[in-house]
């Protein structure tokens, strides 16, 4: 067997002395990765502050003091300095935008106050930051606890990428509410491997559901119970859609409750500007640990680094330019608030359609009170079925998951238009079910 590089070597060992649980959850490729400390880019960082008169280390081209670059390009991207644009990011991102990430954790979740976390390391959006979990924490056979309506792309990021087990619950109880026994018993189930991946994504998608306050003590109950039992749990908040909280739901990540919870639970946050700030193509996202332990955060920033070093080197430096910009402009607030009006009126709007009592029984529909999204329950016929003919024959887009699930994604339909968009999925369920 190949032997362990000693950077790795002094990692594991920081993680072993300072939290042997987190040491007990990392993957064999999280055991062996580092990052260099030898290489290129700490060689190029000594010699940015120290090679007064030429400084021949980094790969890009200069012209008068600054990144050579198209004026073609530059035209178009006035507005930014070209060193803000066009040199290397650092491999953990911009300083200045970790920094804004960060403070804006804390404004918008104030229980934040007085939890040890780490500076959020910047990805390239949140599938970038899954992954970076996967590789660090998922090894063949561990289990990846998820609700049975989910994202598809975790059973590419865990089950096909890293050979993980899909363990799945149903996600809502008989009283239509988040149904945290199942989670419970999903996770006690792992009793035998040790070791369990939670991933809690609200707003969910496809349902557009966040629990409330009882659920989410009941969620954090269950994950304690099993670090009780012995199981190493890594936590993962996947906040893709945070903000977008629409009703009573809670208004809060669930990460600042899981920071602390037990010796055994290691709470890794991953968000991004993707979908809070509508800026889906910049892809730019975080990923954040919470542990009481410095020297814990330290070494696991360092794996992180290594696997994006390793992975794309680092994420693109315009678009984290671009909220950076974002995040410091006066503007921002007020611009965001009057787009969050906007999907909170497409929301209603479909609620209100939905409970009009128009459709009849055509349908039931999953419970939705944030995000992007809303699934149909069609009880009488496929979805996929009902798919195709809305496509085929009315030219309307939706997505079928599983037998019985329509989703709709109500943030990219104009308000005034829903009411005819679900008059003709109700069209098309009536004519799919005479057939």
């Amino acid at each position: 067997m190949k032997s362990m590089n000693p950077l790795a070597q002094q990692l594991n060992e920081t993680l072993q002395k300072e939290s042997p649980d987190v040491y007990a959850m990392l993957s064999n490729l999280g055991k062996a990765i580092y990052f260099p400390k030898e290489g290129i880019l700490s060689q190029s960082a000594e010699a940015k502050t120290k090679a007064s008169k030429f400084n021949a280390t980094i790969g890009i081209a200069t012209e008068g003091g600054k990144p050579m670059h198209l004026k073609l390009i530059q035209d178009t991207l006035s507005a930014y300095n070209p060193k803000d644009i066009y040199e290397y990011a650092p491999p953990a991102g911009k300083p200045e935008l970790r920094s804004a990430w960060r403070a804006k954790m804390f404004k918008d979740n104030p229980s934040l106050e007085g939890v040890s976390f780490g500076n959020p390391i910047v990805t390239n959006a949140l599938t970038h930051g899954l992954s970076i979990v996967a590789d660090l924490f998922a090894d063949e056979g561990d289990a990846v606890v998820i609700p049975n309506k989910n994202w598809e792309n975790y059973e590419l990021t865990f089950g096909v990428r890293r050979g993980a087990e899909i363990v799945e619950y149903p996600l809502y109880n008989e009283s239509m509410q988040f149904n945290s026994a199942g989670l419970r018993e999903a996770l006690l189930a792992q009793q035998g491997k040790g070791k369990a991946i939670v991933l809690l994504n609200f707003p969910n998608n496809p349902t557009g559901y966040t629990p409330g306050v009882r659920e989410c003590d009941e969620i954090i109950a269950a994950i304690r119970e099993a670090a009780e039992a012995g199981i190493h749990v890594v936590a993962v908040t996947d906040d893709a859609y945070f903000g977008l909280f629409f009703e009573d739901s809670v208004q809060e990540s669930m990460f600042s409750k899981l920071a602390a919870l037990h010796p055994r639970v290691l709470a890794v946050k991953v968000d991004g500007a993707t979908k809070e700030e509508y800026v889906w193509g910049f892809r730019v996202g975080f990923i954040t640990y919470a542990s009481e332990s410095q020297a814990t955060l330290a070494a696991l920033e360092q794996k992180t680094l290594g696997i994006i070093r390793s992975t794309i080197s680092s994420g693109p430096h315009p678009s984290q330019t671009f909220v950076l910009h974002a995040l410091q402009s006066p503007d921002f607030e007020a611009q965001k608030a009057e787009k969050f009006d906007i999907m909170k009126g497409r929301a209603n709007r479909v609620k209100s359609l939905l409970d009009s009592g128009r459709y009849g029984d055509t349908w039931e529909y999953y419970p939705f009170n944030s995000g992007y999204f809303m699934c149909l329950k069609l009880t009488k016929v496929s979805a996929e079925d009902v798919r195709q003919h809305l496509l085929n024959d009315y030219g309307i887009g939706t997505i079928a998951l599983g037998e019985t699930d329509l989703r709709v994604a109500f943030s990219c339909i104009e308000e005034e238009y829903l009411e005819e968009l679900f008059d003709t999925i109700h069209k098309a369920v009536t004519e799919v079910s005479a057939r």
